[in-house]
């Protein structure tokens, strides 16, 4: 049997003999391969006519003489006769000439021209299959060449739903392995082996007399690092710098920067990297020189490693190509390899704020302090947690041993001590009840007033710059509108005296027990304190934040229905911070806290109908990574009926000995009592038994005593949000370089109703070509001044001849839902295509 079936011929066959006028059609079956069958053919308008190799001047007299009227199929087993043999060459001029060869049908049946029949005849051994024939129909080429028709073979082996070169590569690279590949071997199955190597050298300028895709992948990274590279490219690398630069850096932008194959990204740089000894190369390079790059991995070790010297040496100052350390830090963690150091650079950062706190200065007077520290103060606080936090995250930090002693060194010496002295020095000299807000004044003052349902969150241990950072987190939240002030917790700052300063009271009392009484009444546990809250507010109720998160939406609706004021008592912070075990936590509770708290806002303003929210704590804590030494604990003589508390002593008389300072209990309260409250002048201990040492609070210090006071107003229904915009700045209307650098502005500022969100932007051909490297942009800038907002990106093009004829457009789409945002057209007009062109 033949290799086409008969139904085939014979539909092609009467497709050509429709119509009414006369035709003849001439099949030359080389091979007589369909000599048994042609007699089968069920032809509707035409007859078969056998020719014969010795019947030809008959059958031109049968043709043109005898019958002039019918369709004939002149069927003839044997080839094409030469012209000058052939004396039916006339009737030939003026017939059609019917091929049953695969390779003929292949070509008629795509509309391919004759010319590129011999391309298709080459790799026939492709289409001996259907299912591979059928997919190469499904890729529906539009304009068939040489190279097209090649690209789209190896997208069928390759299994690409497009026939770009740049995606055959893609999956050679991706899904196989660079030694034995088998898409490789595919190609060296059908004959394409050759073809592939030929288009990788007019893709991306890659030629060996032996090609191999190690070289290939060699060849694609190195240069991409010499694009990006400030300096010269090490000796050894030189050789493989391919002259189509800008191909390569759009073909490994895009495979970077594609979540579904960056993991892949990964293993080939490390690969390359191995390969090179990037390592012991790219270290010794002057870090200014790697600015731009991010090719390997081994770039951001030299950035880390350069950073973590120059905080070693307190050079805060230090710049790369006009970058400062944080900038730096900010920059890297958006490139590549960001994420896997993520944590690192953080932690870089933060230490260069607390660093910064080597020149502490502190106020004199009260107000001045509280002003200073909840205006910039709070942030070395909060930096020195964001420091650990990231710090202990870190599989390996011995690295960073010596950063820390020295961030542990600048916290504890020259902040803490100097601030923790200074705000006792100015609590001695103030009058409380006009410095600040108390917190034993906390439920006159934003509770008894309020004429809609509030819902009191106060949880436990939460000082200030950790209520900062919950502030930050609603309010970048558009249903959100929340404000942010301080108050002055109770002496000594503990649980007890703390949670009964903020109930409703007209007596707040520590006893000779040691029992805090608020209006007579015990207020230690949670049915006692909602007693007290009843008895000025009768329609509100107390409960655990933990019963609240087990509760289904019917559940938490009937805990809020009908209630004015509700307290919800969370303790995540000093759950953590006040057992031994977990002490060295406290900073991960920190960020638990935050996600919790902000998390059950949402919950209960949605299922609750509740939207009014007051966050507060009962006292804050200080923290220190170093254990104390003996010599730090104060030694004290105070009586045995004395309250005794690492961070505070209550007795009767005020303790007088050098590195303590007292307070009488009477101005605190603001009642009788007669005792006084003794604490330490710095962040040191009283030397008791038992306990914690890192993890304190109780004592005078403004992270002690100084507690964030949120107060939110959520919005009832849904409030319409949108990404921030990017727009073209750059009036570009032509392309005339391979290299091109456009501005852009980010349209307005990240708000509660404009969120942050990522483009990447790059340019198509009209065909939706990728011609040049993608650029991803976080729309994450919050500057209210314009100018502050516009930002530069470099394409690379690809080194190609393009069409000025034809369109070519700049696009950006929005990552999160691939939706495109941006098309603006421009000119192709580059005028040689070498890799010589210059920057816009």
């Amino acid at each position: 049997m033949a290799e086409l079936n008969l139904k085939q011929i014979t539909d092609k066959l009467n497709h050509e003999f429709a119509g009414d006028t006369r035709k003849l059609v001439f099949w030359y079956d080389d091979k007589a391969e369909f000599v048994e069958d042609v007699d089968s053919l069920e032809l509707s308008n035409a007859k078969i006519y056998h020719l014969e190799k010795d019947n030809q001047f008959y059958t031109k007299h049968f043709l043109e003489r005898i019958d002039r009227t019918n369709n004939y199929l002149i069927y003839a087993p044997f080839p094409r006769p030469q012209v000058r043999d052939n004396h039916l060459e006339d009737i030939l001029l003026y017939s059609r000439q019917f091929f049953a060869d695969r390779a003929s049908l292949l070509t008629v049946d795509l509309g391919i021209d004759q010319k590129y029949k011999p391309v298709i005849q080459k790799y026939i051994k492709f289409f001996g299959a259907k299912d591979r024939t059928q997919k190469f129909y499904d890729l529906e080429l539009e304009n068939f060449t040489k190279e097209s028709i090649e690209v789209a073979l190896m997208s069928v082996l390759c299994k690409t739903r497009i026939a770009f070169f740049d995606e055959v590569v893609r999956v050679v690279l991706t899904d196989g392995d660079l030694e034995e590949n088998k898409f490789l071997e595919e190609f060296e199955k059908y004959g394409l082996l050759e073809a592939f190597w030929r288009l990788c050298e007019e893709q991306f300028g890659y030629t060996d007399v032996k090609p191999t895709l190690e070289k290939l992948v060699l060849t694609m990274f190195v240069t991409y690092t010499q694009r990006y590279l400030q300096c010269e490219l090490p000796p050894a690398w030189k050789s493989f710098v391919s002259y189509k630069s800008g191909n390569i850096i759009a073909f490994l932008d895009n495979l970077m920067n594609n979540v579904l194959y960056r993991e892949r990204y990964d293993e080939l740089s490390d690969y390359v990297a191995r390969n090179l000894q990037a390592k012991t190369t790219l270290e010794t390079y002057n870090p200014e020189s790697l600015i731009q790059c991010d090719t390997f991995e081994v770039i951001d070790h030299v950035f880390i490693k350069w950073i973590t010297e120059r905080l070693l040496n307190e050079d805060l100052g230090a710049k790369l190509s006009g970058k400062s350390i944080s900038e730096i830090c900010k920059d890297r963690r958006k490139r590549h390899f960001g994420d896997r150091y993520r944590s690192e650079y953080h932690m870089l950062e933060s230490a260069s704020y607390v660093i910064a706190a080597a020149s502490y200065q502190s106020r004199d007077d009260l107000k001045d302090i509280v002003k200073q520290y909840t205006t910039n103060d709070y942030q070395i606080d909060q930096q020195y947690r964001k420091f650990y936090y990231n710090y202990d995250q870190l599989n390996e930090n011995s690295h960073f041993e010596k950063l820390r002693d020295l961030v542990e060194n600048i916290y504890t010496n020259e902040f803490l001590a100097k601030s923790v002295y200074n705000w006792n020095a100015g609590l001695k000299k103030a009058d409380l009840s006009s410095s600040m807000p108390l917190q034993r004044n906390f439920y006159s003052k934003y509770i008894q007033s309020s004429k809609d349902r509030v819902v009191v969150i106060i949880s436990d241990a939460m000082r200030y710059e950790v209520g900062q950072s919950l502030f930050a987190k609603l309010e970048d939240d558009e249903k959100c509108t929340p404000k942010l002030e301080s108050m002055m917790s109770i002496l000594p700052s503990y649980t007890r005296l703390g949670m009964g300063a903020l109930l409703p009271h007209k007596n707040l009392e520590l006893t000779q027990e040691n029992k805090v009484l608020v209006d007579g009444m015990p207020c230690d546990s949670l049915k006692q304190r909602e007693v007290i809250l009843n008895s000025y507010t009768p329609n509100s109720r107390c409960i655990q934040f933990d019963d609240l998160k087990l509760m289904k939406k019917m559940e938490l609706r009937e805990v809020f229905t009908g209630m004015d004021v509700v307290y919800v008592y969370h303790n995540q912070i000093d759950a953590r911070g006040d057992k031994l075990s977990t002490e060295n936590e406290v900073f991960t509770a920190c960020y638990e806290a935050v996600d919790e708290v902000f998390t059950m806002i949402k919950r209960i303003s949605t299922n609750a109908n509740t939207l009014h929210f007051i966050v507060t704590s009962d006292h804050g804590f200080i923290y220190k990574r170093d254990k104390l030494q003996e010599t730090d604990k104060i030694i004290h003589v105070a009586d045995k009926d004395a309250f005794i508390n690492r961070r505070f002593i209550v007795a009767q008389e005020a303790l007088e000995d050098d590195g303590i300072t007292s307070y009488s209990m009477d101005k605190i309260l603001g009642n009788k009592d007669t005792k006084w409250v003794s604490v330490p002048l710095s962040s040191n201990v009283f030397k008791v038994t038992g306990g914690g040492q890192n993890f304190v609070h109780g004592g005078s210090s403004p992270q002690e005593m100084l507690v964030p006071v949120i107060d939110v107003k959520v919005e009832k229904g849904h409030a319409d949000t949108r990404p921030a915009q990017i727009v073209l700045v750059s009036m570009v209307q032509k392309i005339t370089n391979l290299i091109s650098s456009l501005d852009f502005i980010q349209s307005e500022p990240v708000s509660d109703v404009i969120k942050e969100t990522s483009y990447k932007v790059f340019f198509i051909s009209e065909d939706n070509e990728k011609i040049s490297n993608e650029c991803i942009y976080i729309a994450d800038k919050k500057d209210n001044d314009p100018s502050k907002r516009i930002f530069r990106l470099k394409f690379n093009f690809k080194n190609k001849q393009y069409d000025k004829s034809k369109h070519y457009y700049l696009v950006a789409y929005d990552e999160k839902n691939d939706i495109e945002v941006l098309r603006h057209g421009v000119v192709m007009d580059i005028a040689f295509a070498d890799d010589f062109g210059f920057s816009l």
